[in-house]
C-alpha cells in the first residue's frame, strides 16, 4: 500500500508559506491508560503534511487491541531506510479511519529502540518525537513548520506545561484545580526549565538536553548520527549527539520553539517521582561518562560543554555534596548559637533566591501568554513555600541518591500513567 498521499508538497490550508512533510513518532509501552487521548490530540491538530507513527514496543498490556479498536488497523508495506537497528519488527499497519496514522508492532527493545525504527519507516524530512501521554495544541505543528524555515536549525525543542493543568483555553490558560501538591511543585520545576533556563540557554547555544516529551529534528541528521543510542537518558544524549555533528558542521543550530506548546503529563505520587527524577540524574552521569571526550575537547570552545559541566554535574550535583557536608560539619562543630544563626541565615537565602526564582519564572510565563486563573492564587502561594523549604531538599535527595546508584542500577524504571482522560472539555477549565 502506498504512504499518504496528504504528505505530497502543498501550500498549507492554514497559513502562508508551505508546509513541511512531519513525522510524529510516538513510542508506546504499555500505554494503554493514555492512548485514547492522544489519538484524540493527534486528530485535532491544524496541519495538514503529517504522518504519525505509533511504535507498540512490544507492550504486555493491552496497547496494541486498543490501538487496534480506535484506528481499525489494516496491514501495509512500508519501507525502512535500512540504516538504523532495531528489534524485529512483527506488523505494519495504517488505520483505515485516519489514512496518516500508522502503527508499528516491533518486539520489546525501549524508548531509543522504538524511535530508530519510527526513524528508518518515517517518510518526511522530518520528524518529531512525542512521549504517548504529550498531546500538542492545534496550531503547534505550523509553529514548528515556521521555525524550519531556518534552514540551519538541525534540532529543536517545543513547550512542554503539564497536562494536569490543562484547561479549554490551552493556550491562554493553565489551572491548578485538580492538580495535587507534587504536581504543583513541578509545574514550578517547568516553567523554570522551560521558560528560563532553556531559553537562556538557547542563546548561549548551549540547550544540553531537547525535552524526550516533544523534540524536533532533520531526520537525515538523525540518520547521519546513527539514531538513538539504547541508554537511560535517550534525550540527553541524541542532543549531545547533534551538537557534536554541529561541531563539524558551524552554520547548524539547535532551536528552542516557545510558540509550539504540548502537555504532558508528570507523576502524581512520590513514588513515581522518585523513579522519574532519579532517571533523570542517572542520565546526566551517563552521558558524562559517554561523551567525556567531547566535553573535554571542547571544554572552552563550546558553550554546550561549558554549561554541562559547569552547571549541571559542578553546580547542579557536586554542589549539593558539599553543602550537604558544611551543614553537617556546623551543626556538629558550631556554638549551638552560632550553629542556629547560620541555619537562619542560610534559610534566608535559600528563600529569597527562591522567591525570585519561582516570581521570574511565573511572570516568564505570563509574558508568553499563559496565567493561572485567580482562584488559583493561594495555592500558587502555598506551592511557592513548599517548592522553597520542601521540594528544594527532596530534589537535592533525587540528584545525590541518583548519582551514586547510576554506578550500581541502570534500570529505566517506567513511571505509571494516571490512565485519565484529558481530550474534549477539561473540567479545570
Amino acid at each position: 500500500m502506498n504512504r499518504n498521499p496528504r504528505l505530497e508538497k502543498g501550500m498549507s490550508d492554514h497559513g502562508y508559506i508551505e508546509e513541511k512533510g512531519i513525522s510524529i513518532l510516538v513510542p508506546c509501552f504499555n500505554e494503554q491508560g493514555i492512548i485514547v487521548t492522544s489519538i484524540e490530540s493527534m486528530k485535532s491538530l491544524s496541519y495538514s503534511q503529517f504522518e504519525v507513527i505509533y511504535i507498540n514496543d512490544g507492550s504486555t498490556d493491552e496497547t496494541m487491541i486498543y490501538l487496534n479498536k480506535l484506528l481499525q488497523l489494516k496491514p501495509c508495506s512500508m519501507s525502512p531506510h535500512g540504516k538504523l537497528s532495531y528489534e524485529k519488527i512483527e506488523g505494519l499497519y495504517q488505520s483505515e479511519l485516519y489514512p496518516n496514522i500508522y502503527v508499528i508492532d516491533k518486539m520489546n527493545g525501549g524508548k531509543a529502540d522504538a524511535l530508530n525504527a519510527g526513524i528508518e519507516y518515517s517518510s518526511t524530512d522530518f520528524i518529531i518525537t512525542l512521549d504517548a501521554d504529550t498531546v500538542l495544541t492545534e496550531n503547534a505543528l505550523l509553529a514548528v513548520n515556521d521555525a524550519l524555515e531556518d534552514k540551519d536549525v538541525v534540532a529543536a525543542g517545543g513547550m512542554v506545561h503539564v497536562l494536569q493543568t490543562k484547561t479549554d483555553k490551552p493556550l491562554k490558560r493553565l489551572s491548578l484545580l485538580y492538580a495535587n501538591i507534587l504536581v504543583r511543585v513541578q509545574v514550578l520545576d517547568f516553567l523554570k526549565a522551560f521558560y528560563i533556563s532553556k531559553l537562556s540557554l538557547v542563546r548561549f547555544k548551549a540547550l544540553s538536553v531537547i525535552s524526550g516529551a516533544f523534540g524536533v529534528f532533520n531526520k537525515q541528521v538523525l540518520l547521519d548520527v546513527n539514531g538513538y543510542r539504547k541508554t537511560i537518558g535517550e534525550d540527553i544524549d541524541i542532543t549531545l549527539k547533534i551538537h557534536r555533528y554541529i561541531a563539524k558542521h558551524k552554520n547548524l543550530k539547535i532551536s528552542f520553539i516557545a510558540d509550539a506548546v504540548g502537555y504532558t503529563e508528570l507523576p502524581e505520587t512520590l513514588k513515581d517521582l522518585t523513579k522519574q527524577r532519579l532517571r533523570w540524574q542517572k542520565a546526566y552521569i551517563d552521558c558524562l561518562i559517554h561523551f567525556r571526550s567531547f566535553f573535554g575537547k571542547t571544554l572552552f570552545t563550546k558553550a554546550v560543554s561549558f554549561f554541562y559541566i559547569f552547571e549541571t554535574i559542578l553546580v547542579g550535583t557536586l554542589a549539593s555534596y558539599v553543602m550537604t557536608g558544611i551543614f553537617i560539619v556546623n551543626m556538629i562543630y558550631s556554638p549551638q548559637h552560632s550553629y542556629l544563626y547560620y541555619v537562619f541565615s542560610y534559610l534566608f537565602f535559600i528563600f529569597l533566591f527562591g522567591l525570585a526564582y519561582d516570581l521570574a519564572a511565573i511572570g516568564m510565563n505570563k509574558h508568553y501568554g499563559f496565567s493561572f486563573q485567580k482562584k488559583d492564587g493561594l495555592r500558587l502561594l502555598f506551592t511557592i513555600i513548599f517548592d522553597i523549604f520542601v521540594y528544594r531538599f527532596v530534589s537535592m535527595y533525587f540528584v545525590m541518591y541518583g548519582s551514586i546508584s547510576y554506578f550500581f542500577n541502570k534500570k529505566w524504571n517506567k513511571v505509571a500513567r494516571t490512565g485519565r482522560s484529558y481530550h474534549g472539555k477539561n473540567s479545570a477549565a
